[in-house]
């Protein structure tokens, strides 16, 4: 009997979620990571070390792969089409991940599709930059450079002329977009086959703090029937107007006025996703390994009322294991999954999921739980 080998580009959590989920399917994996440190080459027991950005790396680490997929935007998109000019599958292929790889590229295909977007263009130097400011309103403004950045690397938030010169020094392109006026973000995670089969996960609340995602909620409370189906709406008809495999995150906006505006694109499992390890039928990870493989797609219901997501950060407690026994036993149902990263300030080290029918004690007790870990809470 054998089985299919999944090609994965990236060694970090996320592929390391991706490789658990496909352990139950017997599913191999195979993954090109920078380090043997990285977070996933601990535990994939096929890893190549090599630079992602290397073409002949890429073509060498791609035999014996039945298909490629990534945990990262940044393999250049010619290396990919030259493994598609191979015989290689590459999902989702680089039709569609130049718009997750570069932000200007992802604004211009929205605009044409007719997704909702904010006032944006591509400015040229930090005088260009306040003629946006007054074309959309005045400052404040934001600024990002279109490829590269997450967790807010490359997002600036501009006030004054003087604060945008900073973005130029990047040397790529700078997106500018208005400060939109928002009453929190919102995330939109569907998964999509090569055949077309789709599925949506409920519509959730994302909080961020200092720019880094902070806590997930699932579903997004007190939001409307109307608006969480325009959500998954909107994102499923972007996964078909893309040609997007697998799994698909549209960042939104909700807006002060009702509205929903697509604020990021991320192809490959996010973040806001962590919550169905433990709260969906079938996780983010389980259908990106369905969906690459074409196989058919699982139930992506929630399992549970509510589900939260909260991000353990390292803070000025390295042994976070020591913090298990006092977690586990304040909260049995707590479902903990760590990265195996060093600890470092403000760096993602793992995250909590917990569940239950009474919001506020889910939120309460996943708090605890990452504030616990981290160090921030003692008691």
């Amino acid at each position: 009997m054998t089985f299919p080998v999944v090609g994965m580009v990236g060694g970090g959590q996320l592929a390391r979620m991706t490789h658990e989920a496909g352990i139950p399917l017997g599913i191999r994996f195979k993954l090109l990571s920078d380090t043997p440190q990285d977070s996933a080459a601990q535990v994939v027991s096929d890893v190549v070390i090599g630079d992602y950005r290397d073409l002949e790396t890429l073509r060498a680490f791609a035999r014996g792969c039945d298909v490629i997929t990534f945990d990262h935007e940044h393999v250049p998109i010619e290396h990919l089409r030259a493994l598609e000019a191979d015989g290689i599958p590459v999902r989702p292929g680089p039709d569609a991940l130049m718009h997750a790889a570069d932000k200007g590229v992802m604004r211009a295909k929205l605009d044409e599709i007719g997704a909702p977007s904010p006032r944006h263009r591509i400015v040229s130097d930090p005088a260009d930059a306040a003629a946006f400011a007054a074309e959309a309103g005045g400052f404040p403004i934001i600024l990002k450079t279109v490829r590269g950045g997450y967790d807010g690397k490359g997002v600036w938030f501009v006030r004054t002329p003087e604060d945008a010169e900073a973005p130029f020094k990047a040397g790529v392109p700078v997106l500018a977009e208005e400060k939109v006026d928002f009453v929190r973000e919102l995330a939109a995670n569907i998964v999509r086959s090569p055949h077309g089969q789709a599925v949506a996960y409920p519509v959730v609340e994302s909080v961020q703090v200092d720019g880094v995602c902070d806590t997930v909620i699932a579903p997004a409370p007190n939001l409307s029937e109307a608006l969480a189906g325009e959500a998954q709406a909107l994102a499923l008809r972007i996964a078909k107007e893309l040609g997007v495999t697998g799994h698909l995150a549209v960042e939104l906006f909700e807006t002060v006025d009702g509205r929903i505006l697509v604020n990021e694109l991320a192809m490959r499992p996010h973040n806001s996703g962590h919550w169905t390890q433990d709260g969906a039928i079938t996780s983010q990870f389980a259908n990106h390994v369905r969906a690459v493989l074409d196989l058919p797609l699982g139930d992506p219901r929630p399992r549970a009322r509510w589900t939260v997501m909260a991000n353990v950060l390292g803070g000025d407690y390295p042994d976070m294991y020591a913090a298990y026994l006092h977690c586990m036993a304040h909260d049995p149902q707590l479902k903990i999954h760590m990265y195996g990263k060093d600890v470092k300030h403000g760096r993602k080290v793992g995250h909590v999921n917990t569940y239950g029918d009474d919001l506020d004690d889910v939120l309460e007790r996943a708090r605890h739980a990452a504030g616990y870990l981290r160090g921030t809470i003692t008691t």
